[in-house]
């Protein structure tokens, strides 16, 4: 089960902040789940900011081609995370990009965070240090507001 909570905690959208209460919801034990989705937090946190130019490059190539429609799914996903980023990011700068991926909605989060820092040109050190803390603040704000809901409903 592990595994399945840490490849989950990797998944855009879906990421720690969800997996682990999957876990949870599929009767894992807390602390199994909380380390399956923190470490996979974790080398997402490290991997995007690496990932993220060769992405762009080859996302960038698709474009007016037979996969043209990639390339422009890609582009409203850049615009709207542009968009949903700028009140946090603009004001605070990596501070707001911290609070920014620690919000537990759609469009935030580890990979939205690392495409805006990606966007804005931030250092990788810069970047790593904000999607993990930012990543980890959202599995706890997910777990305490998701596990309490889960024990009113009795599962």
């Amino acid at each position: 089960m592990f595994m399945k909570i840490f490849l989950l905690s990797m998944l855009p959208t879906f990421e720690g902040r969800y997996a682990v209460l999957a876990g949870l919801a599929l009767g894992t034990n807390l602390l199994p789940c909380l380390m399956a989705s923190v470490a996979g937090t974790l080398l997402l946190s490290l991997l995007l900011p690496l990932a993220f130019p060769y992405i762009d490059a080859l996302l960038t190539k698709f474009r007016g081609g037979s996969l043209d429609f990639v390339s422009r799914f890609y582009d409203r996903y850049v615009l709207r995370a542009r968009r949903k980023s700028r009140k946090y990011v603009e004001k605070w700068g990596v501070l707001g990009l911290v609070i920014f991926v620690a919000i537990p909605l759609p469009m935030t989060g580890v990979w939205t965070g690392g495409l805006v820092a990606f966007l804005l040109g931030y250092c990788r050190y810069k970047t790593v240090l904000s999607l993990a803390i930012g990543g980890i603040l959202s599995i706890a704000v997910t777990l305490t507001l998701g596990g309490g809901i889960m024990t009113v409903a009795g599962t």
